[in-house]
């Protein structure tokens, strides 16, 4: 069996004075959409930011297509691993396709300008979130929402085996969290990707996710989307009794 594209190995997250998991294990696979669920300053941040590298594991590895992430140049990581935050600052003046074709450089050659092809994919991943119209736009001037939809631009342009995502619904009317999770579970439909991602929208989580990751409390729970997303593991998870009614596309979670 090949390597895993994302592999968290006995991974410990702590803050100052909280552990908020110990001995986390789990692999990420192609074709595979994970979710992360759990209440407010479980650790869904803190998780994301240490699988994209941006914080060392105390202890623990984090390793992409069987090298660790640490060994791995910038350019080569953001090849294989791309990160959209929760939040988003533009501290300079730049149009939307300009934010889009920043998720080319990693595919760019050292010294080089963007080329022809580098251009259309900009295109393409704007016109995916619904942003064409607005390409020539100073993104200082855009709604949250729009914003929002052109920070994932670039990351469906920077093309990572694996996306990952923290709250990509944020500041989305509700047609725009449902097609923008439709497009990021494609990413992993395809069989060649896969996407981890932090949300709050339960019954979404639900539609997407084949995997789940359920943080609480200094514990952590990992396994099939199927196993985990039921309404006592969401209850105990939660704190707050919930309903789980079926339709057709999946499962609704609602207060109990």
């Amino acid at each position: 069996m090949t390597a895993p594209l994302l592999a968290c190995r006995n991974v410990t997250l702590a803050v100052p004075g909280r552990t908020l998991c110990d001995g986390l294990s789990f692999d990420v696979r192609a074709g595979e959409c994970w979710v992360i669920l759990g209440p407010n300053g479980a650790g869904k941040t803190t998780l994301l930011a240490t699988l994209a590298g941006l914080r060392a594991p105390a202890p623990g590895t984090i390793a992409l297509g069987g090298e660790a992430i640490s060994s791995l140049s910038p350019r080569v990581r953001a090849r294989r691993l791309g990160l959209l935050p929760q939040d988003t600052f533009d501290a300079f003046p730049a149009t939307a396709l300009e934010i889009a074709l920043a998720g080319r450089h990693p595919h760019v050659p050292r010294w080089r300008p963007e080329g022809a092809g580098d251009i259309a994919t900009a295109r393409t991943a704007l016109a995916a979130v619904g942003m064409e119209h607005a390409a020539a736009r100073n993104v200082q001037t855009l709604s949250g929402g729009e914003r929002r939809r052109v920070a994932l631009a670039m990351l469906v342009a920077q093309d990572p085996d694996v996306m990952l995502l923290d709250e990509p619904t944020s500041h989305l009317d509700v047609a725009h969290e449902v097609r923008t999770l439709e497009l990021v579970a494609q990413h992993a439909r395809d069989g060649r990707h896969a996407v981890v991602m932090a949300l709050h929208d339960l019954t979404l989580a639900a539609r997407h996710a084949t995997h789940a990751i359920l943080l609480s409390g200094g514990a952590a729970a990992t396994g099939t989307a199927r196993e985990l997303l039921t309404a006592p593991r969401l209850s105990a998870l939660f704190g707050q009794a919930l309903v789980e009614v079926a339709h057709p596309r999946g499962s609704a979670f609602l207060p109990g």
